[in-house]
């Protein structure tokens, strides 16, 4: 029998691809270093404006640094002196708790009414919600010394607003009324002041927030019977913890470093009754020239408030880690 023989189509052999590509190489130098470049200017402007000043400030505070040494230099290193004399003055420990008050009075008004205009924002509709947030818009663009003027003129003992209004309604013991001359009204006229230029923007930060929570949960909260508080506090709360978290802090350092407000209408009178310790701080450097105590006393005051807040983020960090 013949065998016949096929042929079978030979494979391809598939041409030799040489030895493999060197790695690709990644950018050139200059175009790595461009987000550098770019944001270079903005460090440095920070550098400049923020960490120098606080660096100077801290070599002061360890110099005997008064008038002399200002117009001739030459200052001569002191060590802890000048914080020893400060943290001595019974004045001090006053400044410092009268500072803790002011700003754990400030803050709680500020949390609280910021989280109620922020759900009534929530709970408006449209167009009221937009009047509502154009008018806090425009109460937290007005300038700082714009906005204390006002309050001065309101209150003016012969002119203000408020004396006019209270003797209309009747209380007669306001014709006249100095509120500046009293250390209580002031305090608590600079406690209004100041609430009212933070609450805009923790109250739209905080409804802005509010926006992200599911509508789903706070449903499902309603079918289940729960009213507005317990859906605030088992629902919205705990979800936006971080974020109240956030604006207590900023709310803090704005408050505990206040300073404009305070010097304008006070300078921290009458009889000490608003002095806190970055005014404190100004009055011992510019009215006894010892800019050494006044460095002193700053830098405490900026630890202080590191150590509040670190002790504060540790505190809501744990918590957090708990959940």
């Amino acid at each position: 029998m013949a065998v016949t023989h096929v042929e079978t189509p030979e494979t391809p052999v598939a041409p030799h691809a040489g030895p493999p590509a060197a790695g690709r190489r990644g950018p050139a130098l200059p175009v790595r270093l461009l987000p550098y470049l770019l944001i270079a200017p903005t460090v440095l402007g920070t550098a400049y404006l923020l960490v120098y000043p606080l660096i100077r400030n801290l070599v002061i505070s360890f110099q005997k640094f008064g008038i002399a040494q200002l117009i001739r230099g030459g200052a001569d290193f002191v060590g802890f002196d000048n914080y020893r004399q400060i943290l001595s003055d019974r004045m001090f420990w006053s400044v410092v708790l009268r500072t803790f008050v002011f700003t754990a009075i400030n803050v709680t008004l500020i949390m609280v009414l910021a989280t109620l205009v922020a759900l009534l924002i929530g709970a408006l509709g449209k167009g009221m919600r937009l009047a509502v947030m154009g008018g806090l818009v425009v109460a937290w663009a007005i300038p700082v010394i714009a906005a204390t003027t006002v309050f001065q003129w309101l209150f003016q003992s012969q002119l203000g607003v408020v004396n006019w209004v209270l003797v209309a309604l009747g209380f007669e013991q306001f014709d006249g009324y100095a509120w500046f001359a009293n250390g209580t009204s002031t305090f608590a006229i600079i406690v209004v002041l100041i609430v009212w230029q933070s609450v805009p923007f923790a109250a739209l930060t905080l409804y802005a927030a509010m926006t992200t929570v599911p509508k789903e949960l706070h449903e499902s909260a309603q079918i289940d019977g729960a009213g507005g508080v317990k859906t605030f506090t088992l629902i919205t709360f705990p979800i936006l913890r971080p974020m109240f978290g956030l604006i207590f802090c900023l709310e803090v350092i704005w408050v505990f470093k206040c300073f404009v407000q305070i010097w304008a209408i006070s300078q921290g009178g009458p009889g000490n009754a608003t002095l806190t310790l970055p005014v404190y701080a100004y009055q011992v450097a510019q009215s006894l020239n010892r800019y050494d105590l006044g460095a002193a006393i700053s830098m405490v005051t900026v630890l202080i408030l590191a150590v509040a807040l670190l002790a504060y983020f540790r505190q809501m960090f744990k918590e957090e880690g708990e959940l």
